[in-house]
């Protein structure tokens, strides 16, 4: 008789970045991702002593998964940070429990900064920061804090359903905010 297949690491994670992009994190069960990843409670609790370990995957997944998004996203615009701002929102927009657990969720142990999400290994950040400076901007660091609370509040707006302008208004207001906080 053949061997039962067991599922993986990789399959039950797969299955709990689904149901956490659906449902949110805090809403996954045992029973819940089994039945999503096609097995019992007992591979999973074979591979995880409990559910934190398993958010500390999930969590890896979707720092990945916003690397991703943003290696995708449109970057035409010259005007510094309004790229940054304008993926940041879209992220929020369309993956708003992702959203919540890489930006809104207390900090776990081992989990990156907002700021070290956002920069990712790709300096992104500091690229807008130098493209600012590059423009003429004076006081750059002082220039990004602005900008950030401005394109976080925004993004904050999108998960609760209170931001629904279009990109090109998202734009225009990322664009007038640099304006008026750089004086450029």
């Amino acid at each position: 008789m053949p061997r039962k297949a067991t599922i993986t690491q990789k399959e039950i994670v797969g299955a709990a970045f689904k149901l956490t992009r659906k449902e949110g994190f805090e809403a996954i069960t045992s029973r819940k991702l089994a039945a999503a990843a096609g097995c019992s409670t007992q591979p999973i609790f074979r591979i995880y002593e409990g559910m934190a370990d398993l958010k500390k995957d999930v969590y890896e997944k979707s720092v990945e998964f916003y690397e991703e998004f943003y290696a995708a996203a449109d970057k035409s615009h010259d005007i510094p940070f309004v790229d940054l701002g304008l993926c940041y929102i879209n992220f929020a927009q369309k993956n708003p429990h992702l959203f919540r657990l890489l930006f809104l969720s207390e900090r776990a142990e081992g989990s990156k900064s907002m700021y070290d999400l956002v920069n990712g290994d790709g300096d992104h950040i500091v690229k807008e920061i130098n493209k600012a400076s590059a423009m003429g901007a004076q006081n750059v660091q002082h220039l990004f804090m602005q900008m950030w609370i401005f394109i976080h509040g925004a993004a904050c707006m999108a998960v609760s359903g209170d931001y629904d302008l279009s990109d090109e208004d998202s734009i225009a207001l990322l664009s007038a905010a640099y304006h008026s906080f750089s004086g450029v």
